[in-house]
């Protein structure tokens, strides 16, 4: 009934297992990723054709946490998981970042990434787990993914670098470090260091891109006996529509991004396009143009096209900066006198208003986790409001 393929190999020290075939059959792509007893399940499903007038790839990416997978009823009156944790939208940003660029260019196909967290071992973090997870079932299901990826974590203990250390290592680390990469570039960083050198973390880096080979070459194994034929995807060429929008108004959307200010330079983007599709799309008085979904592709095409000419031959960047200028930078405490604290930070047009407010040990919070239940006595709350662009 079952076609399982599996790969298991050593990684620092503990087993880590792929397998296919049993779980989630109805998925374009699923793997049940297993290191030492850390269980994670990590699917992929896609569509076979684009929805009209997308001009984004739309990407969904859930990571997930079953608090039975720590043996866990989570807390409070409402003994059922709702909305996602922090560490949750955390981690589903953290596996997004590497994989989102090794789609193939153009690839506009609905698809949804879900990883989710079926055992807790309580050594292992389920987070480059499911990272690991989510690349084999991307590589296996037939999408158009350039990849695989690879993911690990790296330790510093008592000087040395530990690959993967366990939860209960990490109180120790001087520090944490997650990277994904393919097999000869590194695709995605996130660390929190106790002031280490700048030579002691490029070795992390050098040191966790070589700890996540072993992985890559299982993912690869496993997709040479498991893999879905390759979905058809042909990329929709846009180049001669590129060429027509840079002949007419190429030059008014370069001027247009020397303004400094972001209300100019959109205008002036505005104008351009106006501008544009006035002669190339597709009307009753112009039967013969494209039609406005192509031309709306190929003007954002022709745009990056045009600002990257302008950084690589000029040293031009966006608002007319050189490449060694930063925006004007503006930064205000105290604006608002009856709160706790208050800052305003201005870079650009960017700004940030901070406000901070002391509490008393009552106002902690509590944290379910499958580690464990733990005080928060830090709460950042950010707010990004519709009016801020």
């Amino acid at each position: 009934m079952f076609d399982i393929k599996r790969k298991t190999i050593e990684w620092a020290g503990r087993p880590l297992t792929l397998e296919t075939g049993r779980i989630a059959r109805q998925a374009d792509g699923a793997v049940l990723a297993t290191y030492g007893e850390t269980v994670v399940l990590a699917t992929v499903v896609y569509g076979r054709a684009p929805k009209p007038g997308l001009d984004f790839f739309p990407l969904t990416v859930n990571y997930q946490e079953k608090t039975f997978a720590a043996g866990k009823i989570p807390g409070g009156y409402f003994k059922r998981e709702g909305r996602p944790t922090e560490k949750e939208t955390l981690v589903s940003r953290l596996i997004d970042r590497p994989i989102r660029p090794l789609f193939v260019k153009g690839f506009k196909n609905e698809t949804q990434v879900v990883v989710t967290v079926l055992q807790h071992d309580l050594e292992n973090d389920p987070d480059v787990v499911g990272m690991v997870a989510a690349s084999a079932a991307l590589t296996i299901s037939g999408v158009p993914f350039m990849g695989p990826i690879g993911a690990a974590r790296v330790g510093v203990i008592d000087g040395e670098l530990v690959l993967n250390p366990t939860i209960d290592q990490m109180p120790t680390s001087d520090l944490d470090l997650v990277v994904a990469g393919t097999q000869d570039a590194l695709m995605m960083v996130e660390s929190e260091a106790k002031e280490l050198s700048e030579d002691l973390m490029l070795k992390a880096l050098m040191f966790a891109h070589a700890g996540m080979q072993p992985v890559i070459d299982a993912i690869v194994d496993l997709a040479e006996h498991a893999a879905k034929e390759p979905f058809d995807f042909q990329a929709e060429d846009h180049s001669d529509v590129v060429a027509s929008i840079k002949s007419l108004v190429g030059e008014e959307i370069k001027t247009a991004y020397t303004h400094p200010g972001k209300y100019d330079r959109r205008s002036g983007v505005d104008a351009a396009k106006k501008t544009a599709a006035a002669a190339l799309v597709k009307t009753d008085e112009n039967p013969d143009g494209v039609d406005a979904s192509k031309f709306s592709a190929a003007f954002k095409e022709c745009e990056a096209e045009v600002l990257r000419r302008d950084i690589i031959e000029n040293s031009h960047r966006v608002d007319g900066r050189a490449l060694d200028k930063v925006r004007a930078i503006v930064s205000e405490v105290g604006v608002l006198p009856r709160t706790h604290g208050s800052a305003l930070f201005t870079r650009g047009e960017t700004q940030a208003l901070v406000v901070a407010t002391l509490g008393t040990g009552e106002d902690e919070q509590y944290i379910d986790s499958l580690t464990g239940t733990y005080k928060e006595s830090f709460l950042l709350h950010y707010n990004f409001p519709l009016f801020g662009g």
